[in-house]
């Protein structure tokens, strides 16, 4: 094959879908993680800052914020090892498929994957043992890791429901600092409420943040208002925001990969034998 022939051949087998996803699935996690960490440590500066004068009653907080840093840490490369495995059955499972619609032969890493994920045959072919390519090795390695599709796949729904949960608590900063820009707009807007000005607070310690002891633990009036105009609130509300959306394209691209590939294995387990 020429040159020009062999390069479309290998560009018609990219699992473009897959790429797609797992670039979103990376820019996800990286936003979460990064904004995340950024908008943790923004919130720890503004409760030492303006919600508490004494260190003992924030000292709890900033040990849950430094584990939850850690935890964004761990998760970080976990999830980004993870996608590249999405990614290698997204090859795999493209392939396949051009192997049963075209004429096209599957890559190294697919036959890897097809010879033990799908239990098809394991290095053994008509003329008897054959070596294995190191990089099919690999992916042997891979696919006895995962075992059957359906397990894989099942780890893959287990993870997205544990990242469901991820999701639903990076919601929670995100009303705690919308609240209080409203009712910072509401300050900067007396006509707007009928409530006095004085009486329009932020009280963190009505969200759990502070234990109830904790003095001030709560700013009113125009001095929170301030507080809403400061660049370190902005940038904070800005981060946790940010740090939401990833968490949404995160969920989305790993829910998409999945049922992609759940799909194209069982076509595969009801058609043509690997």
């Amino acid at each position: 094959l020429g040159l020009l022939e062999c390069c479309a051949r290998c560009v018609i087998g990219a699992p473009f879908a897959s790429l797609v996803a797992t670039g979103l699935c990376f820019f996800g996690v990286a936003l979460f993680c990064g904004c995340g960490h950024e908008a943790l440590t923004g919130t720890e500066q503004l409760i030492e800052t303006y919600f508490s004068k004494n260190y003992q009653d924030y000292e709890y907080l900033i040990d849950v914020i430094h584990a939850f840093q850690y935890v964004i840490y761990g998760t970080a490369s976990f999830f980004f090892l993870y996608g590249a495995l999405l990614l290698a059955e997204g090859f795999y499972t493209t392939g396949a498929v051009r192997q049963i619609f075209g004429d096209y032969k599957t890559t190294i890493c697919g036959k890897g994957l097809s010879a033990t994920v799908t239990g098809g045959p394991k290095g053994r072919g008509a003329r008897g043992p054959q070596r294995a390519h190191s990089l099919q090795r690999v992916c042997q390695c891979l696919g006895k890791w995962l075992g059957h599709p359906d397990k894989f796949v099942g780890i893959t729904y287990v993870l997205t429901i544990i990242w469901l949960l991820v999701f639903a608590c990076s919601a929670v900063p995100v009303y705690i600092y919308f609240n209080t820009w409203t009712t910072c707009q509401s300050i900067a807007n007396p006509s707007k409420t009928s409530a006095s000005i004085g009486t329009l607070c932020a009280d963190a310690r009505m969200y759990g943040v502070l234990p109830w002891n904790a003095f001030p633990g709560k700013v009113c009036g125009s001095n929170l208002l301030s507080i809403c105009k400061t660049s370190e609130f902005q940038m904070t509300f800005h981060l946790f925001i940010a740090a939401f959306v990833g968490a949404a394209a995160t969920r989305l691209t790993f829910m998409i990969a999945a049922t992609y590939n759940f799909a194209v294995l069982k076509l595969m387990g009801r058609g043509t034998k690997f």
